[in-house]
């Protein structure tokens, strides 16, 4: 697996696949890897075998998209382990640039911002932060010219943004959306929970336990959202609770009834980390 450190490393890669007639699929990451990023990665490589182009990683800790600098200090990295893992699975090429590669001077004087989407959930609470995730992959696609490029759902918000850049800059190629990969006990597979000590891991069950009681509710024909959200105060009572919203899954505002494809979205603290998840409701 080759391993680009600079822009210009990245740009003779990509341009030499150009001239093959190569495709390339493409998952950004802030490293850390866990199995979540892999399945992204095996979904690269099915949708672009070897035989028909490259499938390619960015492990890159993003600063502009940390509006706390504790949060930015403590993210977890281990870059030899993130290179292993993505051998595992076929991976390519990695790019792993410094900060001063991906902001000349270490700071960052250029954005790109997508309004209205970042307004509720994780954007009301953390302000910069989508707009720090657009620089950086507005940055990274204009270097990889992906045919393919693949997201996690379990940041639903960051995907609908995302796609929203995509189509509002013309930016070429696809974006795929994967479905969220979780633990044997639900809890939804995130970097972050590195970080939780044992205690607030087992809080932190109550996420997927509450998502899963509002799928239940919703499938016994519940559709009013106050009623699908009720009891969270208590499902949550030993975490810090940021938002426990339903929102219509395209606008991502808030709704008072299921009428289309519904986003449920959680963000809690336990133990002092941050974890979100979420489930999709649709109507049949």
């Amino acid at each position: 697996m080759q391993v680009l450190r600079t822009v210009s490393e990245l740009r003779l890669w990509r341009n030499q696949l150009a001239v093959a007639g190569r495709r390339v699929a493409f998952v950004p990451t802030m490293g850390s890897l866990h199995d979540g990023h892999l399945a992204l990665m095996r979904d690269g490589r099915r949708r672009v075998p070897r035989a028909q182009g490259e499938l390619l990683i960015s492990i890159f800790v993003n600063p502009t998209q940390f509006n706390d600098p504790r949060d930015l200090a403590v993210y977890p990295r281990d870059e030899a382990g993130d290179l292993a893992k993505a051998a595992s699975v076929d991976v390519d090429a990695a790019f792993c640039p410094a900060v001063t590669e991906l902001y000349p001077g270490g700071q960052a004087h250029t954005f790109v911002e997508v309004e209205e989407l970042d307004r509720h959930l994780c954007g009301a609470t953390r302000p910069g932060h989508f707009r720090g995730v657009c620089t950086v992959v507005a940055k990274l696609w204009q270097l990889v010219e992906p045919d393919i490029a693949l997201f996690g759902q379990k940041d639903f918000q960051q995907l609908a943004i995302i796609r929203r850049m995509h189509r509002d800059l013309f930016f070429r190629g696809e974006i795929v959306g994967v479905p969220t990969v979780r633990e044997a006990d639900g809890l939804a597979l995130s970097s972050r929970n590195a970080l939780l000590g044992a205690e607030a891991r087992a809080q932190a069950l109550a996420i997927p336990r509450f998502l899963k009681q509002v799928q239940t509710r919703f499938e016994a024909g519940t559709l009013d959202t106050r009623a699908l959200l009720a009891g969270s105060e208590q499902a949550f009572a030993m975490g810090q609770v940021h938002y426990v919203s339903a929102v219509d899954a395209q606008t991502l505002q808030p709704v008072a009834a299921v009428e289309g494809p519904t986003l449920v979205a959680v963000a809690v603290v336990f133990g002092g980390v941050r974890l979100i998840d979420n489930v999709l409701l649709e109507p049949v």
